[in-house]
């Protein structure tokens, strides 16, 4: 087959990584591509947005089936396009990617088919906004409140605030677009859930999902779950709390209910179907669902699967999980992103990195880049989040220490990493 993977990141590197070593590949392109995919794929110049230039590119190119990475083009519609002229396509329609691009869609469904979620409400109007809040503090007493744009913010459209004052701060920075642009020209006003967070992952083909395995990320930019929130700054896999019991309830609770909400909506969801979930004492409930492989997630979900991950993504478009299945290392995998100075604000590009290829040689470790660009011999850093140095081991503490072993190799004096990844594997004992 001739494949096509559109996006740039961690994310589709793995994807690259893992669609390069299929049997069914015959010809990998990627656009627009980075440094590291360059080693797996053809990368072409042309942005993970410019939906007819990639509509072209598959159809001159005679592309037999295309990977979307990003949610971007996705709810732009670029599935859509590709369907219309006649090329297959993983990754759901712009009717189903609102899941991702719209909270409040996503909040009306699961309130509509009674899916677990937090209590919430939605607003254009930062006056009824601030009205809601104040009669809501009575109810939250205590607790923060959770002000979420509704579009797409680069996972970075969370503001968990500490006080109603600075809860209706947030809505009007949002409504504004001060902060966040058209995203932000909704917003939705949520309950802060307790508990532990967890990313489940399945594959979709409409009507069956398919799980996979759970991973857990990191969010918060410095050690201990500290400073802003950013796309994420490492993750591993397995997640010790999703229990094999957990799991079953997610899919009976959630995931199940939204394919079957999907299509009676009249917009069947076919794709990687990402619930971010909170295991709170009363049960898992979904705090958002993203339409893509989760970034970093993705990485370590690829260094688990066993099984050819293209015969996955074909039955799921095709409508055949009915009787699909995958096979996993049992083995944990963990990865550190590192990040450009100024990460998540106002990060620094062109600094060179150095020491990959002793990083990689590490037992166990495989490199994943998510923001780079090659100078000639040079590879420089040409994004926030910049690498992915990732490790698989049968053990939580031995892939952490790999993954740090390779991090430690890799002279870029313009990066940095949070040094804690996976604490709470650790913490309990894992």
């Amino acid at each position: 087959m001739r494949i096509l993977v559109v996006g740039s990141g961690g994310r589709e590197h793995a994807l690259c990584w893992a669609i390069a070593a299929s049997p069914l590949c015959d010809k990998l392109y990627c656009a627009p591509g980075n440094a590291g995919i360059a080693e797996v794929a053809e990368c072409i110049a042309i942005g993970q947005e410019d939906l007819p230039v990639l509509v072209d590119f598959a159809q001159r190119e005679h592309i037999d089936f295309v990977v979307v990475g990003p949610e971007g083009p996705l709810v732009a519609g670029l599935a859509d396009r590709l369907a219309e002229a006649g090329i297959k396509v993983f990754g759901p329609s712009a009717a189903a990617a609102r899941l991702e691009g719209s909270k409040g869609f996503t909040k009306d469904l699961c309130r509509k088919y009674g899916i677990p979620t937090a209590g919430y409400e939605r607003f254009t109007d930062v006056g009824a906004a601030a009205s809601y809040i104040r009669r809501q503090g009575n109810i939250w007493q205590n607790q923060p409140i959770v002000i979420k744009a509704d579009g797409l913010a680069a996972g970075k459209g969370v503001i968990i605030a500490t006080s109603e004052a600075e809860a209706i701060a947030a809505v009007e920075d949002m409504l504004s677009g001060n902060r966040f642009g058209a995203a932000g020209s909704a917003v939705v006003v949520e309950e802060f859930l307790q508990g532990e967070e967890a990313s489940f992952f399945a594959l979709v083909d409409g009507t069956h999902a398919l799980p996979l395995v759970a991973a857990q990320d990191h969010k918060r930019v410095g050690d201990g779950d500290t400073g802003p929130n950013t796309g994420g700054m490492g993750a591993y896999s397995p997640a010790p709390c999703v229990t094999p019991q957990i799991a079953e309830r997610v899919m009976a609770e959630i995931v199940r209910p939204t394919v079957r909400a999907m299509a009676a909506e009249g917009a069947p969801y076919r794709g990687v179907l990402f619930a971010g979930l909170m295991l709170t004492p009363s049960g898992p409930k979904l705090i958002e669902y993203n339409c893509r492989f989760g970034d970093p997630e993705c990485q370590v979900l690829m260094m688990r699967l066993k099984s050819d991950l293209m015969p996955a993504l074909i039955a799921t478009a095709d409508g055949a999980l009915a009787h699909f299945d995958l096979r996993w290392h049992d083995e944990t995998a963990l990865t550190v992103v590192m990040a450009a100075e100024g990460y998540p604000d106002s990060p620094k590009k062109g600094s060179e990195i150095r020491g990959l290829d002793a990083a990689g040689a590490i037992d166990g470790v495989t490199v994943f880049h998510a923001g780079t660009r090659r100078d000639g011999e040079r590879i420089l850093a040409n994004g926030g989040r910049v690498l992915n140095v990732t490790a698989m081991a049968p053990s939580v503490a031995e892939a952490r220490r790999r993954a740090y072993d390779a991090v430690d190799r890799i002279d870029w004096p313009g990066g940095f990493c949070r040094r804690d990844i996976a604490w709470r594997a650790l913490a309990a004992g894992t």
